[in-house]
């Protein structure tokens, strides 16, 4: 009975280590557009140091913020003092070993210093929004990357499948062929050429096959995946809009994208920025007011306090003028070193003051700070134009190679329209004998060169239209 409950048992946690893993070689395989995408964001290296720099400026503004209020600053000091010395606290030398305690309590404040810590906040406020802007621009970079690795698998799985279809075609040729050339109707010679046509191209298989390799080797590696982990991709349907005109001009893109694309925000924001670091350095030349207090106490070894009087006899002190002596009463003090807390209460010190600081020379550093800010600033001005250049050079190239593809598209589509009948026609001939095989061959061959052509200027209109797409503010899919 145990055995049997032992063996069920084995039994269902197999099942179940299967499933487990069934289940997770699933969630690898078949990956949609989107999810790569998603697999992306979630693993790449570049991103994941962007968020740290998102991070860095969240703290900059917090500490810019903190400055606004007062530091406060505490010490304590425990010392020993050996030979002679003068007493901190009673003024008075010392020669004997003497411990000291210091304690203080300190605390300043900024009051005004030409408004460079509001302006440095609003600075650093500027520079998070921007960072922020900048990490969102680098997750689009990488959803258009991912993108064009995908399309590419597409484009080379078409290709693999064409190059089948052409090797299974040829491959019946050479069947037929043979059986010809073996009942004498056919030279040898023929078969010879049709086998080179063959393995040429099952050597266009081969060479597919390894283009289809290296684009999964390449998405992959955008996706950080494993190398253990099984990966495909979900392969959707594509369907071409052969419209002879696009949908929209380039200008049109590229006034809606300069108000979305979160590039020219942030290059906006810089600007800003940059004028508020200018600000914080023009305010260098303003005097600055300081409020500063403290408080302190301490102890000192070497502080006595008098604690019994005692009198004892009387001595001479003196003579009088006939030469009689003088008594006077003499005293012994006893002492002991004061307490520690009546030291603390005694000792106790404060003080509070105003302080006025007037720039008047410093080495150049505050006019070259200015003018630093100043470069900085027309840079930032100059980066703006970059990037609405840079964007709308994007938008124009994608628009005029879409353009550019469908026409190519379809011209070749015709092309290949024509050439399949022409081929078919061909090849109903060399059936019959009418036609050699190197008619054939070249036939078949330009019929794979178009039909090459047609996959390449498919998928290259399709990815410029998505990339307008996204500029227009539309999500990456199929």
């Amino acid at each position: 009975m145990h055995n049997r409950i032992l063996i069920i048992f084995l039994i269902l946690v197999i099942l179940s280590a299967l499933s487990a893993k069934v289940t997770i070689a699933q969630s690898y395989t078949d990956y949609t557009l989107e999810q790569c995408i998603d697999q992306a964001w979630s693993n790449n290296l570049q991103l994941q140091q962007q968020k740290l720099s998102v991070d860095l400026a969240e703290q900059n503004l917090l500490q810019s913020r903190a400055s606004r209020f007062p530091n406060l600053n505490g010490s304590a000091g425990h010392s020993y003092n050996f030979g002679r010395t003068v007493d901190p606290f009673t003024n008075d030398f010392a020669t004997e070993t003497v411990r000291s305690n210091n304690f203080s309590l300190s605390s300043g404040f900024n009051l005004f210093s030409g408004l460079q810590v509001q302006n440095t906040i609003k600075q650093n406020r500027l520079d998070l929004e921007a960072g922020k802007l900048d990490l969102e621009s680098s997750y689009n970079d990488v959803a258009l990357l991912v993108s064009s690795a995908y399309l590419q698998i597409l484009f080379n799985l078409e290709l693999v499948e064409n190059a089948a279809n052409q090797a299974d075609i040829t491959r019946l040729q050479v069947e037929r062929t043979t059986k010809l050339v073996d009942a004498g109707t056919l030279p040898r010679g023929s078969l010879f050429t049709i086998q080179a046509q063959l393995a040429t191209e099952e050597l266009q298989l081969v060479n597919a096959q390894n283009q289809l390799d290296l684009a999964y080797l390449n998405l992959r590696q955008i996706l950080f995946l494993p190398e253990d982990v099984e990966f495909t991709i979900a392969v959707p349907e594509i369907e071409m809009n052969e419209t002879e005109d696009s949908p929209y001009s380039p200008m049109l893109v590229y006034g809606i994208a300069v108000q979305e694309q979160p590039q020219i925000r942030s290059a906006e924001l810089r600007i800003m920025s940059a004028e508020k670091g200018l600000a914080v350095a023009k305010g260098s030349r303003s005097p600055s007011l300081s409020m500063r207090g403290s408080i302190g106490t301490g102890y000192s070894g070497a502080s006595l306090e008098i604690t019994d009087v005692i009198m004892t006899d009387p001595e001479v002190i003196g003579l009088t003028a006939s030469g009689e002596q003088v008594f006077g009463p003499t005293f012994e003090f006893q002492s002991r070193i004061k307490p520690f807390n009546d030291q603390l209460s005694d000792n106790l010190n404060r003080s509070l003051g105003f302080f006025l600081s007037v720039p008047i020379f410093n080495n150049f550093q505050v006019k070259t700070n200015i003018s630093r800010s100043r470069i900085n600033l027309e840079n930032a001005r100059l980066q703006n134009q970059i990037v609405r250049e840079q964007l709308f050079q994007t938008i124009q190239q994608a628009h005029a190679d879409a353009t550019a593809a469908l026409k190519r598209y379809t011209a070749t589509e015709k092309n290949v329209t024509a050439l399949q009948e022409s081929f078919r026609y061909t090849e109903q001939r060399f059936n019959v004998g009418m036609v050699n095989s190197l008619e054939y061959n070249d036939a078949k061959n330009r019929l794979s060169t178009a039909e090459s052509e047609l996959l390449q200027s498919k998928y290259e209109f399709i990815f410029r239209v998505k990339i307008l797409d996204f500029y227009m503010g539309e999500p990456l899919s199929f």
